[in-house]
């Protein structure tokens, strides 16, 4: 899956520092390695997330082109592969990008778990799909992060964004038409992938305070590669360089586009930048036209309408509570 970016930024742009090593008192302190400092720039966050959703299409269009010759596994298995060849210096102790320190490892193997579970299942849903309908259902995580937040950070969640997560299923509902001649089971893939997003981000909201997003982004490939090369073999078609071609054109699009959403973020707030990460649909659209011939039919525009506004809405409320929050820390949080 190729997640909403503004849902994403908005969980993982913490900045963290990591702790000094103080294991020698005869030596200084360690540098700490900070996150980047953040500038108001929100023409060049916007440009920025605008590119990105090119990228991430491309992405989500070629899983799905593959998805007729190569099964599911084996098209996750060589997105994988290349984000791992990306992150492999930060994976070389002698390098200065080392990041494979990490003080929450059954958390971060398990992030990794769900964010190739994610992956995996939206590229299942692409098979059977139109590339508007997969998207526009897998827009749907934000609703999920909702709920999960009560359950795993202990957030309340007020009525206001209670009624923002209905409207998005009630979306959902009128994108997929349960009952119809026109639902199809496989509408399920995409939804589960969103869920599992949900949890990646809620689990790196639990990492934030002590996890660097490298080291994050270096278990997560290691992650996927490991479990995927456990499975490929029972699922696989010899590729043709055809397809090996394609697949690294997916590991490389998602790769540089979720890349070019951290450095977005950056430049403005998940506030201002989150209308813009919707264009995402629309270049999935315009991509399915041109390479499948798919014409979204009102149904799936009608719905996606739903999903966006409930994902701006929530998005907002974040952007009050947090407000809220930076008054006052001693207050509760208040009702969303």
């Amino acid at each position: 899956m190729t997640p909403p970016p503004a849902v994403a930024a908005r969980l993982d742009r913490a900045p963290v520092s990591l702790p000094e090593n103080k294991s020698s008192p005869d030596k200084k302190p360690a540098a700490r390695r900070r996150a980047p400092t953040r500038a108001d720039h929100p023409l060049k966050g916007i440009a920025l997330i605008l590119l990105s959703t090119v990228f991430l299409g491309t992405s989500d269009v070629t899983s799905k082109y593959l998805s007729g010759t190569l099964p599911s596994v084996e098209i996750a298995w060589i997105r994988f592969v290349v984000f791992a060849l990306i992150m492999v210096p930060a994976m070389l102790p002698a390098s200065p990008l080392y990041a494979l320190r990490t003080e929450r490892l059954g958390l971060q193997l398990m992030r990794g778990a769900a964010l190739l579970g994610s992956s995996l299942l939206f590229i299942s849903g692409l098979r059977y799909l139109p590339i508007a309908e997969a998207s526009s259902t897998s827009f749907v995580s934000p609703l999920f992060v909702t709920a999960l937040s009560i359950i795993f950070l202990s957030e309340r969640v007020g009525l206001r964004r209670w009624i923002a997560t209905a409207v998005g299923l009630m979306g959902v509902l009128i994108i997929l038409r349960p009952g119809t001649s026109a639902f199809h089971v496989a509408a399920f893939f995409p939804i589960l992938s969103a869920l599992c997003w949900a949890l990646t981000l809620v689990m790196t909201r639990i990492m934030s305070g002590c996890e660097h997003v490298i080291t994050t982004m270096t278990y997560s490939s290691i992650a996927g590669v490991v479990i995927l090369s456990a499975l490929v073999p029972f699922a696989s078609v010899t590729p043709t360089p055809h397809d090996i071609f394609f697949g690294i054109v997916i590991g490389l699009a998602s790769t540089l586009g979720q890349w070019i959403v951290v450095l977005a973020f950056r430049y403005g707030d998940a506030s201002v930048l989150a209308p813009f990460s919707y264009t995402q649909l629309l270049v999935v659209s315009v991509l399915g036209f041109f390479v499948f011939g798919e014409v979204p039919d009102a149904w799936t525009v009608i719905g996606a309408a739903f999903i966006v506004l409930s994902g701006l809405y929530t998005a907002h409320r974040e952007r009050v509570r947090r407000s809220q929050m930076a008054v006052t820390a001693a207050e509760p949080a208040p009702n969303a």
